[in-house]
């Protein structure tokens, strides 16, 4: 046998293992969203959270159109004891002014703004923070991005998840009802690619969190150094699940998603956020460089290739084009499962047609090997107003201009 045939047998073999691999990610996300999220409200797991109090840690910079109706869905939260942190890193930020008014309209509320940050390092999210982690007086820290809308019982429903052995509950990502095509192609891929691995991830023993909506023991970030161990990172929110995995804590989701209701998107601003987490994945994980072979293109023409050498020793009169019919029926399959996926996570009915979706989801599958190549072009960052440079294992520096 010749090398070629050696090698030729070889790709077809990870073919199949990627076929086998890639359905049973799946069948997991698709299960796990059906038995898992969006369970209406239930009781309180452990008599000690009913009365746990909640520090609420909220970064912001900048006002959207939305930013006022997303904060004040936390000032309105069905729960006993939480105070709401503030945190914007400049005085003259335009998001103060939305933060008096609120402070203004709710007085019953235990609410503080915190003004000018604390430099520690060069990720300027925990920068901001700082203050506001520095005077949490509660036991649980919950860690909210500004583009963040909630119901009033989210917060019962991450304490509910955080029994006895959990240090840390995260919500999976995804988007609110939003018109307009870019809000309807973030839908789709918050809605399909990233739960299909995120989910997986973490149904496997994977530490897979984003820090869009954490809820964490401080005592044990304490135990870690604090924010400020992680000040040296930009994606802090990877390095803190690891630090409280490490320390032998696990990890639960809340049956709730992390709703995003940005008011200000557009697909440019979508592929550069895609190209922004590509590079992180890469500077943290050098396994992403096989991520292309996840996505439902390449993935097709790989196992239709696979299928095509593997059977056409059993049967003589397999001819190129019946790889192509196989590459199109596995697109088929894998469209058919994405919509089955999205519809569970958004738990109701879509704001869009199935041919909105169709274009959406065709053009989101066109973008990934793209995305991916930009990636890799320049590794250094743009993220809120400064540039970095990653460095491997997840540091960064940050790049001043001269």
């Amino acid at each position: 046998m010749s090398l070629l045939d050696v090698t030729l047998q070889g790709v077809a073999v990870f073919g199949l293992l990627l076929f086998c691999v890639l359905w049973l990610m799946h069948l997991m996300s698709i299960i796990y969203v059906r038995l898992h999220l969006h369970k209406k409200r239930s009781e309180v797991k452990q008599p000690f959270v009913q009365l746990a109090g909640v520090s609420l840690l909220k970064p912001l910079k900048g006002v959207d159109p939305n930013l006022i109706s997303n904060l004040e869905t936390f000032f309105t939260l069905d729960y006993p004891k939480y105070e709401i942190l503030l945190c914007v890193q400049d005085q003259d930020d335009p998001a103060v002014d939305v933060c008096k008014k609120l402070l203004g309209k709710y007085p019953n509320v235990d609410a503080r703004l915190f003004i000018g940050g604390k430099k520690v390092g060069i990720n300027p999210k925990i920068n901001n923070l700082m203050p506001g982690y520095e005077g949490a007086k509660y036991g649980l820290v919950w860690i909210c991005d500004s583009g963040i809308r909630v119901k009033p019982d989210t917060l019962t429903d991450l304490t509910n998840q955080m029994t006895e052995k959990v240090g840390l509950v995260h919500g999976l990502p995804y988007v609110a009802d939003r018109q307009g095509f870019a809000a309807t192609l973030e839908q789709v891929y918050f809605g399909t690619s990233h739960p299909r691995s995120y989910i997986s991830a973490n149904v496997t023993g994977i530490k897979c969190v984003t820090g869009m909506s954490c809820l964490m023991r401080k005592d044990v970030l304490d135990q870690a150094g604090g924010l400020v161990a992680f000040a040296q990172y930009i994606a802090e929110d990877y390095f803190m699940a690891k630090a409280i995995a490490d320390r032998g804590w696990k990890f639960s989701m809340a049956t709730q998603v992390a709703l995003q209701n940005s008011g200000s998107y557009s697909i440019g601003q979508f592929q550069s956020r895609m190209i922004r987490w590509t590079k992180l994945r890469i500077n943290m994980l050098p396994g992403t460089v096989l991520e292309p072979v996840s996505e439902c293109f390449l993935a097709s023409l790989i196992i239709g290739w696979a299928a095509h050498h593997v059977f056409r020793y059993a049967v003589n009169q397999i001819r190129w084009w019946d790889m192509m019919v196989f590459f199109m029926c596995h697109c088929l399959a894998w469209f058919i499962s994405d919509y089955i996926q999205l519809t569970g996570v958004q738990g109701g009915p879509l704001c869009f047609s199935k041919l909105d979706f169709a274009v959406a989801w065709f053009i989101r599958e066109s973008m990934a090997v793209q995305i991916f190549l930009s990636a890799l072009w320049d590794p250094t960052i743009s993220w809120r107003t400064g540039r970095y440079r990653l460095r491997c294992g997840g540091t960064a520096e940050e790049i001043l201009d001269v």
